[in-house]
């Protein structure tokens, strides 16, 4: 029996009390509309002045599983939901004014809810002969409400944490440009690189990316075929949506940085990035690139580039990386330790 589609309570003692309430013609009409109240989250129950059940279609079963006529509400629902329906109930005798109201009820580690309006019966000469009460079943809506908060909450909280990557960012271009013009062009191009990850991270519903699709994310932005320029070597770790945004900021640092010094400035030029697991388990991920010698760079000044990714990147991730710059190479490692990744 689903929680949906309730007992019908009584039989010929709801027919004999139907009776008593729809006489004559109104009676079929009176069965017919029981009846269409089978398959639907509604129900009905007609309870006289001392609020016993004279008859009931429909009945949740999260409520009970019994023959509710003659019962009252503390005899069938829980304790603490049966005492705010009596109350209600109380109220309506006393004032015949209309009430309405919500209760949850759990079965089987499992909730329900339902909203309740409740009515007086009045006879054609304005006796009040009992009480009606109209149930709906409103357990789906809650659920769909329930999700759409923790979905709310959860992009309140990334966009939080976006928004904190954003700012450091623009405080870490800002310290590292040396004109207006210098830091809207590396701030766009870094913002440019979130968004392709966060692109990503949203077409998964929030779970993450894999290495290879935000590699070929962040690099093809900048070389035309990155099958061509680009070796991918070792393992696909899917990533998490922290580890996809960080380390797709690395990846567009070196990007960036090959098409004007390194290899990807060349017409043949190629990368080799490889993924594999190392102790902890942590992952080992590595760039390695030819490089013509920068003579601009010889004083060893830092540049943001380079302090993102020795720096930002890895704190991020609760990992760390080392950047080697000889005169013909540039090797870049970062160990991402687990839980900012799973292996499919």
């Amino acid at each position: 029996m689903s929680p949906r589609g309730g007992q019908e309570a009584g039989g010929s003692k709801v027919e004999g009390a139907m009776h008593e309430r729809f006489p004559d013609g109104n009676l079929e009409l009176s069965r017919s509309l029981m009846r269409a109240l089978r398959h639907t989250g509604i129900s009905l129950i007609y309870q006289d002045r001392s609020l016993r059940v004279v008859w009931a279609q429909n009945v949740p079963v999260p409520w009970t599983s019994r023959d509710v006529i003659g019962l009252t509400d503390l005899e069938f629902l829980p304790a603490a939901e049966a005492e705010r329906v009596v109350l209600a109930k109380q109220a309506v005798l006393r004032d015949a004014v209309a009430h309405s109201l919500e209760i949850r009820i759990d079965d089987s580690n499992t909730a329900y809810w339902y909203e309740i309006s409740i009515d007086a019966d009045k006879s054609a000469d304005g006796d009040l002969k009992g009480i009606i009460t109209t149930v709906i079943d409103v357990t789906d809506r809650k659920r769909r409400e329930q999700t759409l908060r923790a979905l709310l909450r959860e992009v309140s909280h990334r966009s939080k944490n976006l928004l904190a990557i954003i700012q450091s960012i623009a405080t870490q271009t800002g310290r590292y440009s040396d004109s207006i013009d210098g830091f809207l062009s590396r701030f766009r191009g870094r913002l440019q690189s979130l968004s392709s990850s966060q692109d990503l991270v949203t077409s998964s519903n929030w779970r993450g990316a894999d290495l290879r699709e935000l590699v070929v994310g962040q690099l093809g932005r900048y070389v035309a075929d990155p099958a061509r320029h680009v070796r991918l070597q070792g393992i696909n770790p899917y990533l998490n949506p922290n580890a996809a945004l960080h380390i797709g900021l690395a990846l567009h640092e070196l990007a960036v940085n090959s098409v004007s010094f390194g290899a990807l400035s060349q017409p043949e030029g190629s990368v080799t990035i490889s993924a594999e697991m190392g102790a902890g388990p942590a992952l080992n991920l590595a760039w390695q690139e030819a490089i013509r010698p920068r003579e601009g760079d010889r004083n060893g000044k830092k540049r943001f580039g380079s302090v993102a990714l020795e720096r930002v990147v890895p704190a991020s991730l609760n990992g760390s990386a080392t950047l080697t710059i000889g005169a013909t190479e540039l090797e870049y490692r970062l160990t991402v330790p687990s839980g900012s990744f799973e292996l499919e």
